[in-house]
């Protein structure tokens, strides 16, 4: 007779999380983000709180933004480790399903709990259920379905037999790794069940290692050698599969050339003479150069998305071949590539093996010291009382950074400052979210990171409208005594998106505070208010003061805020390639008529072979 065990669906719920193991022997699950409510609170808050002790729960302030945290302590870990996160139903299980969408773009592992509407419809409808006229099955947790790699509604206690091991193979396989969404019915989270005892024994999830298929192999490895001028873009698969050391060896075995996308970048030293730098519209002109010739584009671990291509107009090498290195079949084909389905770590390894002594030319080394003699000036201390710009604020920073500093961002300006200008040492030294470019994931993010790996200086760029937008973790950072340093540049609006209205011809609109109806009214005290939240916070003048403030980062207990005001116009003219942004084809101002006409103009060289 099989031995049973009689739990709620809650509990069962987690005890098997607690159950589950990486490789490394311990719980996958490291913890569990909680903002209750009466979609949740009943069921799953008392079997959380049965589990405190194996279990820890936070208690968030945004349910999007814990779930940032989440996603962020996962991909600094390389995806080794992740996190749950459950909310009531209504508007809080919708304020996930954007952090939802971040997780799914970056192919990052985060469990989604939010409580769902009783599966018994007694008591319909609910406080906060949406009511689909035509579908009495939907939900509002229905939105989780396109930005969830697995969606899976338990409305039986026993559901959890099936859902759970999906759950978790979706979470630890590099090829469909991403978000799950387990939408849970209240009543459904208190309902018992007799679970079989053996499904709660330990299980440890390894991380499988796709070896190439030996066809796809032998093809990629004679258009290697016909190359002349081949070069890497790698991606953030190589930071995933731990394949740092070997995409180094394999470059250097075969001298050819690495360009560095956001995900990717670190995955080399700055100063390694075969790292180009960065690649594509926020990119360098030693990488966009080489990339533009190559005959042969080896992409390692990357989805080459429109940042990383220039809208598919970088690699305009006629004759050029396009080969993808990935574990998912579905980036691996992107745009006619030819495929190389593989771990990063062992497609590399075995693919350096079947090139034997081949050999490309290197570039020249005059590539990088043209572009660090444009660009480093720019970080330089200003010599006036001119406002610092964002590149005068990343060199500060630079100044002040040590080997463990870790620099994040995710959206604005300064992703593509710090794509172009951050000299990353080592990897994991570089944490930047622009798969979804998401406004709100800085603070959180940084939190997150700081989670993973206390022993790291954590350092975030966050401008004032991504401030604005979501910085109540700030006050859970404070409450659990999380140190990092948060560096707010005060440009008075959005001016990344400002610069960009302007480049397609716009009028200056809605953007910066004083172009915003009433924008002339806001006068925003953002030390006050990180010091509010139990921050520790200065508002600094220039960059001696910065430089000054930094330099006390390592005394502070808990999170700390230092705030300087930055011009919102000027940015790094070096480098970059074209963007795909659509500009109006009839306007009555002749700005937005002459950028259409440059924009139908770059449109000839994009690419869709």
């Amino acid at each position: 007779m099989t031995k049973t065990i009689r739990l709620t669906a809650a509990q069962a719920l987690v005890r098997y999380i607690n159950a589950q193991m990486n490789e490394d022997g311990v719980p996958f699950i490291a913890g569990c983000w909680a903002i209750f409510g009466h979609g949740n609170v009943a069921g799953l808050g008392e079997a959380l709180h049965g589990a405190k002790d194996t279990l820890i729960t936070y208690r968030g302030h945004n349910e999007q933004t814990m779930a940032h945290a989440a996603i962020a302590y996962s991909k600094q870990l390389k995806r080794k480790r992740a996190m749950a996160v459950t909310s009531s139903i209504g508007p809080g299980a919708l304020n996930m399903v954007t952090a939802a969408g971040l997780a799914h773009v970056n192919r990052l592992p985060v469990l989604f709990l939010p409580g769902d509407v009783f599966a018994n419809r007694g008591p319909d409808p609910v406080l906060q259920q949406i009511e689909n006229f035509g579908d009495g099955t939907v939900s509002v947790n229905d939105c989780f379905k396109p930005v969830s790699r697995y969606f899976d509604r338990i409305s039986r206690p026993e559901h959890l037999l099936t859902a759970l091991p999906r759950a978790f193979r979706t979470m630890t396989d590099p090829a469909d790794c991403g978000p799950v969404t387990l939408s849970m019915c209240q009543d459904v989270q208190a309902e018992a069940f007799d679970y079989p005892v053996s499904f709660f024994e330990p299980q440890i999830w390894y991380q499988r290692r796709i070896r190439p298929d030996t066809g796809e192999l032998a093809r990629v490895t004679e258009a290697v050698k016909a190359a002349q001028n081949p070069v890497i873009v790698a991606g953030g698969g190589v930071h995933y599969s731990d394949a740092c050391a070997d995409l180094q060896s394999f470059a250097e075995t075969h001298g050819i050339p690495v360009a560095e996308t956001q995900a990717g970048k670190s995955a080399l030293a700055w100063d390694h003479p075969l790292n180009l730098g960065p690649i594509g519209v926020t990119g360098g002109e030693p990488a966009n150069e080489v990339c533009a010739k190559a005959d042969l584009v080896l992409g390692v671990g990357t989805r080459f998305q429109d940042f990383t291509t220039g809208s598919w107009g970088l690699f305009a090498n006629p004759a050029r071949k396009i080969i993808s290195l990935n574990t998912a079949a579905y980036d691996a084909a992107k745009h006619g590539a030819m495929p190389l389905m593989a771990d990063a770590k062992v497609g590399l390894t075995e693919l350096g093996a079947a090139l034997g002594s081949y050999r490309a030319d290197m570039p020249a080394a005059a590539l990088k010291e043209d572009w660090f003699d444009k660009v480093d000036p720019l970080t330089d201390a200003p010599k006036d009382d001119a406002l610092p710009t964002d590149m005068q604020v990343i060199g500060a920073v630079q100044r002040s950074a040590t080997e463990d500093t870790v620099a994040m961002c995710a959206a604005g300006t300064m992703p593509g400052e710090l794509h172009k200008l951050w000299k990353a040492g080592k990897p994991g030294a570089y944490h930047m979210e622009y798969g979804f470019s998401c406004m709100g994931y800085e603070i959180a993010g940084a939190m997150g990171i700081k989670m993973a790996q206390p022993e790291r200086d954590v350092i975030c760029f966050a401008g004032d409208g991504t401030y604005m937008m979501a910085n109540s973790e700030m006050a859970t950072a404070a409450m659990l005594g999380i140190p990092f340093t948060t560096v707010i540049t005060d440009n008075r609006g959005y001016g990344c998106i400002n610069r960009l209205q302007m480049g397609t011809g716009g009028a200056e609109f809605n953007n910066l505070l004083v172009h915003s109806t009433g924008g002339e009214n806001s006068n925003i005290d953002f030390a006050a208010h990180a010091g509010s939240m139990g921050a520790t916070s200065i508002k600094v003048s220039t960059i001696t003061e910065l430089e000054a403030a930094l330099a006390k980062r390592h005394e502070i207990k808990g999170p700390y805020v230092v705030v300087i005001d930055t011009d919102p116009y000027p940015s790094t003219p070096h480098g970059g390639t074209w963007w795909d942004v659509g500009v109006p084809e009839v306007s009555e101002r002749g700005e937005v008529v002459e950028a259409f006409a440059n924009y139908q103009e770059n449109k000839k060289s994009q690419r869709i072979d």
